[in-house]
């Protein structure tokens, strides 16, 4: 019922969805007469569509502990609340981000060895994609953390990306072993004796290289680093759109560029990589960006769907158990 373009894209989502595969039931949780009409419209009778009522709505700025406390009957706590009981194995929300991560966390709990919960996201990189995390969850964390991080990243980018040994970075200052702070140093060393495929230290520069298929870094500055991402590639749109319309020689040869324009947006498709994950969680919990439309609500979904087939919470917790006995 929240994000920022409200339910009808999360509904038009599920109906395609649901197209997709033949063997999913979904469940839509929030006001019961506004989600009747739009289903009505837009799937009609569809039997493997639920719909869950919830009376309240936690608006996109309203503060977390706010949410927890005086909502518990909101389309996120009832959502969640599925999960937790078995009736759902999933959820999936464009809300609040910071009211989603407490209450997952208070209804859910945590895996057992995992200190905190990290937001890991999957993001385009040469010959492929790259997951990140913490990209917000924690500002700070210690060497323990990191390493639950680099745990629970090896573990999703193996199921979302199909390979059986990530391999795992974490984002430093520099390449070299004596550069950065005490913290990751720590956790490099902890890495090394590991059974992950850790292969060093990795700048920001060589984010989008390829290098690495899981890139480890606290919360603050992987946050940082993700705006500064959204950031570069619309001030890079902005550029390009100007210099292509400065002239009519330069709209001439925007037009012969349009192949070449149109296939560069389809492989930067940002929607394409919607559906950011709470690992940690004893329970599979999927945020979707606010602004996204059903394109992008699809994803999500898509990687929600991915999770709990190959048991995303149990996987972590046994290499955890591996790595730690």
């Amino acid at each position: 019922m929240s994000g920022d373009l409200g339910a009808e894209v999360v509904v038009r989502a599920a109906v395609a969805t649901l197209n997709k595969y033949a063997n999913l039931d979904l469940i839509l949780v929030g006001d019961e007469s506004e989600l009747t009409d739009l289903v009505a419209r837009d799937a009609g009778s569809q039997p493997r569509l639920r719909i869950e009522h919830a009376s309240e709505v936690v608006g996109m700025s309203e503060a977390p502990a706010d949410a927890l406390r005086k909502k518990k009957d909101s389309s996120m706590r009832v959502a969640i609340n599925l999960v937790k009981s078995g009736d759902a194995d999933a959820v999936v929300s464009a809300g609040n981000t910071g009211a989603l991560m407490a209450t997952a966390k208070f209804v859910l709990k945590m895996l057992p060895g995992i200190d905190r919960p990290a937001i890991i996201a999957e993001l385009p990189a040469i010959g492929g994609s790259l997951h990140m995390l913490d990209l917000g969850a924690n500002t700070q964390g210690s060497a323990d953390h990191m390493f639950q991080y680099a745990v629970m990243g090896s573990i999703v980018a193996s199921d979302i990306l199909r390979i059986d040994k990530p391999k795992v970075a974490l984002l430093n200052i520099g390449a070299e072993d004596t550069k950065g702070h005490g913290t990751i140093k720590e956790a490099a060393a902890k890495l090394n004796e590991s059974t992950l495929n850790y292969i060093g230290f990795i700048e920001g520069s060589d984010l989008f290289s390829g290098k690495a298929d899981v890139v480890v870094t606290d919360g603050f500055t992987g946050n940082v680093a993700l705006k500064t991402m959204e950031g570069t590639v619309g001030f890079f749109s902005h550029y390009l759109r100007q210099a292509f319309t400065k002239s009519w020689l330069s709209k001439l040869q925007a037009l012969l560029a349009r192949p070449v324009l149109r296939s560069l947006a389809v492989g930067m498709d940002s929607r394409k990589y919607n559906g950011a994950t709470l690992v940690g969680l004893n329970g599979i919990v999927i945020k979707s960006h606010g602004s996204a439309d059903a394109y992008a609500f699809q994803h999500a979904i898509d990687t929600a769907i991915v999770e709990v087939r190959n048991q995303l919470p149990q996987q972590i917790g046994a290499l955890l158990r591996e790595e730690t006995a």
